[in-house]
Parts: structure tokens; sequence; C-alpha cells
């Protein structure tokens, strides 16, 4: 069993970035009215271009059954909630070209991740709302898609 953990970024680092309105805003906009939270993730795509997509997803429910990860070789992907619905992230490191032990992360509801280039991670898992997200990633020719079906599959627990 993988319990599901608390999404923090020192804690998500080695898989990507935690996209969050922590702290003070890094410059105040629009005639004083607007905080920008400046650069809050590095996008990177091979030989292509950024293109914005939406994904609704299923809703799923904990307990999780992980039986599938996969990871893009040639560009990091972002995913943004269009509600403050918290969602399941669930990432594992590389071993040796496979996935090893996973690691599953629970958003608070205000919360968006870009997975680094080539990090293995689960499936889009909202666990409530419409599941709806605004998704930036790679668009272009190549195989950019990996998929590693688990032998035996993982137990995803709330504790």
């Amino acid at each position: 069993m993988i319990p599901v953990r608390r999404l923090t970024p020192d804690a998500f680092a080695p898989f990507g970035d935690v996209i969050a309105v922590d702290g003070a805003p890094d410059m105040i906009i629009n005639q004083g009215k607007c905080g920008r939270f400046h650069d809050r993730a590095t996008l990177a795509f091979d030989d292509a271009r950024a293109g914005v997509s939406l994904f609704k997803a299923e809703c799923r429910a904990l307990p999780y059954e992980l039986d599938l990860l996969e990871r893009h070789p040639l560009g990091s992907q972002c995913f943004i909630p269009m509600t403050d619905d918290p969602f399941l992230v669930i990432t594992a490191p590389d071993n040796g070209g496979i996935p090893d032990t996973p690691v599953a992360f629970i958003t608070d509801g205000t919360q968006a991740i870009n997975f680094h280039k080539n990090t293995w991670h689960g499936v889009l898992t909202p666990l409530s709302g419409s599941g709806l997200f605004a998704v930036i990633d790679r668009i272009g020719d190549g195989p950019n898609l990996e998929e590693h079906w688990l032998a035996t599959p993982f137990l995803i627990t709330k504790d």
C-alpha cells in the first residue's frame, strides 16, 4: 500500500513543480489590483511548441488501484485544475528505464502541478468535482508517450 502525502514543493521537487500562490506576490500589476505570482513552473519541450488543451477526467476514489504509469520523454506536462477540488498526484522515480516505487500526493484544492520531462506519473486522477483541467504540454511530432503497466498493482490509500 502507498499512503497519500500532502503535496508540498519540497516533497514534489524530484518530479516537478507545485504551482501555488504561496506567500506574497512577486509583483503587483493592473493598477495595483492584481498580484502576479511569477514563473512558477519550468516548462520544457524538445523540438516542439507548448499547447493548451482541456482534459475532462472521470473522478476516482480512494483507495485507488494503480496499475499504469506513463511518462513523456520529450516534454513537461502541466495540470491546472479548473475547480478548487483536491486531486491525486502519483509519480515515481526512474529505475533504469522503468518506474520505481510510486509516491502519491494530494493537492489542497488550490495547487496545480507540472511534471518534469521524462517523469513517471499516474493518469489524471480527480477525486471530486468536474474533473476539468487545463493542460499545458508539448505539441509536436515524435513519440512523447511511454506507458508502463505494473505486473502487481499498488493500492493508494488515504492514510
